[in-house]
């Protein structure tokens, strides 16, 4: 068997060269996991992966996780895929992949362990835009300065699915916000991620509403400085698409967004690993209520 890893930037991707059938052969296996780690994103180009081979891969790197299940284009026709597309056939409520148009860490906002790694794969694709933006996050963290960084250590933030949201309708009508309190929590989660292997990392979005004991208006705009702290070139890799890629990333290191795009027969497969590391917890309402305070 020959598989490659080809650095696709310093600090963030990799291409893996390795033949379909070979995808789930321990080797491959072990590669993923371990360049994941290093690399934050893989794509292995146009190898055209089944909803069933990309489902057993996803499960050959761990345990599979649903966490879509109340949002139209889940398990359309394969469990525990998802199917992104603003089709409206398939999709009625368009809300949830326009938001994904803004910086995010997928499945933030749910009361259970952050999800390990995505898998994507194309489908079929947009006439133009759709290409995918990621950030690592743990760059961002390490190359921060150290002043900045005893600043930020211990501070908690706000996330939630009406903020990640936000952007998309602006201010949503009321049986709006109902829905989307009924798809997620509102959590806590710390600024700055100290993971069980002792790594650190931000954990930043468009879904951050507010910092813990801070004003609105001051948590707000420290996550805005952070979040373009975060873009910047030397930590973001863009993958520009073509059919039959498969990409995988680090969720729990990796914020990513998509270029915005119209097209609805843009059609991408998803999977997700579960997480086993739970680094925040549901809100207190009280901590919810001060971030909407001016002063």
């Amino acid at each position: 068997m020959t598989l490659t890893v080809e650095p696709v930037k310093p600090l963030i991707g990799g291409i893996v060269h390795v033949s379909p059938e070979h995808l789930l052969d321990d080797e491959t296996i072990e590669t993923v996991r371990s360049e994941l780690e290093k690399r934050g994103v893989l794509v292995f180009p146009k190898i055209n992966v089944s909803d069933e081979l990309q489902l057993a891969f996803t499960d050959k790197l761990g345990d599979r996780v649903n966490f879509t299940r109340q949002v139209p284009g889940s398990d359309a026709e394969t469990n525990d895929v998802y199917k992104i597309t603003l089709d409206r056939k398939l999709n009625t409520e368009p809300d949830y992949v326009l938001g994904t148009f803004f910086w995010h860490i997928d499945g933030i906002t749910i009361d259970q362990p952050l999800p390990k790694a995505t898998v994507l794969s194309a489908r079929h694709l947009s006439a133009s835009g759709g290409a995918t933006e990621f950030a690592n996050l743990y760059a961002a963290w390490d190359r921060l300065p150290e002043d900045e960084k005893r600043e930020y250590e211990n501070l908690t933030v706000v996330h939630c699915v009406e903020a990640a949201v936000r952007p998309v309708h602006g201010h949503p009508s009321e049986e709006r916000r109902a829905r989307y309190k009924a798809m997620a929590a509102v959590m806590e989660q710390p600024l700055v991620w100290t993971h069980e292997d002792g790594r650190k990392s931000l954990l930043l979005g468009t879904h951050a509403d507010g910092i813990v004991g801070m004003p609105g208006p001051h948590g707000r705009a420290l996550l805005a400085r952070l979040q373009q702290w975060a873009a910047q070139p030397d930590f973001v890799y863009t993958h520009k698409w073509n059919v039959g890629d498969l990409v995988i990333w680090n969720n729990q290191g990796v914020m990513h967004r998509v270029v915005p795009y119209t097209d609805e027969g843009r059609v991408m497969h998803r999977t997700t690993i579960a997480g086993k590391e739970k680094p925040g917890h549901k809100a207190e309402e009280a901590n919810v209520e001060r971030i909407y305070q001016i002063a």
